[in-house]
């Protein structure tokens, strides 16, 4: 039987490599559509119920007493190193990778690696409560218990909120794959348009040479050229 996880993952995988293939293949992408209303509801929802579940995480691991556990050393031990992990990711970890979350309630990447990481943690933590259930007292026992159950819900919801939001990418991307494929066939049965290029010069005009003025006649030598005066009256 697949785990959920691989399962999760592998469709991660496949998303990401199918968007970076039509993000080079598309050269009109079209923006990303707001984020809905329900959508946003839904996580904030699901991280109200998660950071719940983290504080009283937190408070049920600071209170036990596994030095008085009735087991070996090597299981206390391995048992006090397991909820110091738990304390650094749910304390220090795991409030960042809410608040990216929250900033970016559609991002699939993002998604994945809260509940990657809450995965993580509730396998831990199970573990820790059932050692708790065969060695504590009731009263350390039953919180932890309770604590691996409401995570484990939140575990289930987050999943199921990447699962809806991987088909929803993928169905993007097969809409971006058709207009990108009606885009090529038009580009392929459009005519190719013709470029002509005249290189040819037009004929120069023939210049024409102007014509010198013919010069003047000069008057004979000892005569006036002024006309002569009118006779008196």
């Amino acid at each position: 039987m697949k785990s959920p996880l691989l399962t999760l993952m592998r469709s991660l995988l496949l998303f990401c490599f199918a968007l970076a293939t039509t993000q080079v293949l598309s050269a009109q992408a079209t923006p990303q559509a707001p984020v809905s209303y329900a959508s946003v509801t839904q996580l904030n929802n699901l991280l109200a119920n998660l950071e719940q579940s983290d504080k009283s995480a937190v408070a049920d691991l600071s209170r036990l007493r596994i030095d008085r556990w009735k087991t070996d050393g090597s299981t206390k031990r391995q048992v006090q190193a397991d909820v110091q992990s738990l304390l650094r990711n749910l304390q220090d970890a795991f409030p960042g990778l809410v608040n990216e979350l929250r900033a970016a309630p559609e991002d699939l990447a993002v998604t994945f690696k809260v509940y990657h990481n809450l995965d993580a943690l509730h396998d831990v933590l199970r573990s820790v409560a059932e050692t708790a259930g065969a060695f504590a007292p009731k009263e350390e026992y039953q919180p932890l218990a309770a604590d691996a159950n409401s995570m484990d819900a939140v575990r289930r919801s987050l999943a199921d909120r990447v699962q809806s939001l991987a088909a929803a990418k993928e169905a993007e991307l097969g809409r971006l794959r058709t207009q990108l494929q009606a885009a090529q066939a038009a580009a392929a049965a459009a005519p190719p348009k013709k470029i002509v290029v005249d290189d040819t010069e037009p004929p120069k005009k023939p210049v024409k040479a102007k014509k010198k003025a013919a010069p003047k006649p000069s008057a004979p030598s000892g005569q006036s050229t002024q006309p002569p005066p009118a006779p008196k009256q």
